[in-house]
């Protein structure tokens, strides 16, 4: 396994005094590492307690790390000693394809570091940015995954799947092209959601927010939606029904006591479900056509599944770092467009609490 360590600058008087040295400290802000099998796809795992973080995908063979808080000269000291870790470093470790990124932890009491990472284009790069830091990542074919506190996220030229998670803060997304089996999910709890998309696209869409609103500049033969008023899942629990005797001969018989229940059929509850809404807000039902229910709770699920499919991909690249920020949880209610894309395509799903989501043409 291949290991780097890195450790914070020193004091910007420390520096000053020694600016005749600025050149050696400029190299020993870049670190360097190799996937053990290049010719293959690899994976970056990257945890950053507290800083900024940019990916670059580019046409390199290494992985090439530049931060303010620098490398460890690689010679031994004077006192024969050498330094396994400071109050204040990185790791940054290879082992099977996948090479993981680390500063800071839970608890963390130090300052924060900001990374320049470049890696070859067809990495899969995940993203546990836990405190605070903005993220951007661009010129990647690899699937991205990243869940982060507080921050804006920036994706730029990318072809892969992507699923994006943040408590705080804005999503931009530019769109490359799209590939039926990688989907896209993006959600921010309080950011608005700009996605950006070639104007052959095809693409499937399911869109909520609670707060904000949601906009297009595709014209309407292009994007073709549905919206609905989406009400909160009911808390209320369907009530067993007894079996009554039949009161004819052509009655069905009734279910033995020793019979195993029939499967519950989850359109059938859903059916029931939305019954009962109706005869509480008749309203609200008269607003929405049964069509347009139907359409979005296909698609709900629809985007359920893509949003799995890109943990499902990524999966078998994860690596277990502490600290790594749950997903967030799924969102209800609120305003829904569902809708096609020049007749459908790669599943793309939206969400934000307050905030509003933009599909635009790619420039």
């Amino acid at each position: 396994m291949k290991t780097i360590r890195a450790t914070s600058p020193l004091l910007l008087a420390v520096a000053l005094a020694w600016a005749p040295c600025a050149t050696t400290r400029a190299d020993e802000a870049t670190s360097q590492i190799s996937f053990s099998d290049p010719s293959k796809p690899g994976t970056l795992k990257v945890r950053v307690w507290h800083g900024d973080v940019s990916v670059r995908g580019d046409d390199v063979k290494e992985i090439t790390v530049k931060s303010d808080s620098t490398s460890l000269a690689p010679t031994p000291r004077k006192d024969g000693m050498r330094v396994l870790s400071t109050s204040s470093s990185f790791l940054l470790s290879e082992k099977d394809n996948v090479a993981v990124l680390e500063y800071g932890g839970e608890g963390w009491a130090g300052g924060s570091a900001d990374f320049e990472i470049t890696v070859p284009r067809s990495t899969s790069v995940i993203v546990s940015n836990s405190a605070h830091g903005e993220l951007s990542c661009s010129g990647l074919s690899g699937d991205i995954d990243v869940r982060t506190m507080s921050g804006d996220v920036k994706l730029e030229d990318v072809t892969g799947g992507a699923l994006v998670e943040t408590m705080n803060g804005e999503i931009g997304v530019d769109v490359k092209s799209l590939s039926p089996s990688r989907p896209l999910s993006f959600t921010s709890m309080h950011g608005e959601i700009t996605i950006h998309l070639p104007s052959d696209s095809k693409a499937n869409i399911l869109f909520r927010t609670h707060r904000g609103v949601i906009m297009s500049n595709f014209d309407d033969k292009a994007l073709v939606t549905k919206t609905e008023i989406a009400h909160r899942a009911s808390q209320q629990r369907v009530a067993p029904v007894k079996a009554v005797p039949p009161t004819s001969p052509d009655s069905p018989p009734a279910p033995s006591a020793d019979a195993p229940p029939k499967p519950i059929d989850g359109k059938d509850l859903f059916n029931r479900e939305e019954a009962r809404s109706q005869d509480s807000d008749g309203d609200w039902h008269n607003d929405v056509s049964a069509s347009i229910k139907e359409a979005a709770e296909e698609a709900a699920l629809a985007a359920h599944a893509a949003a799995d499919a890109v943990r499902e991909g990524l999966a078998e690249a994860h690596v277990q770092i502490s600290g790594v920020i749950p997903p967030l949880p799924p969102m209800t209610g609120g305003k829904v467009v569902t809708g096609t894309l020049n007749g459908g395509g790669t599943q793309i799903q939206a969400a934000t609490l307050s905030g509003d989501i933009l599909l635009k043409k790619a420039d």
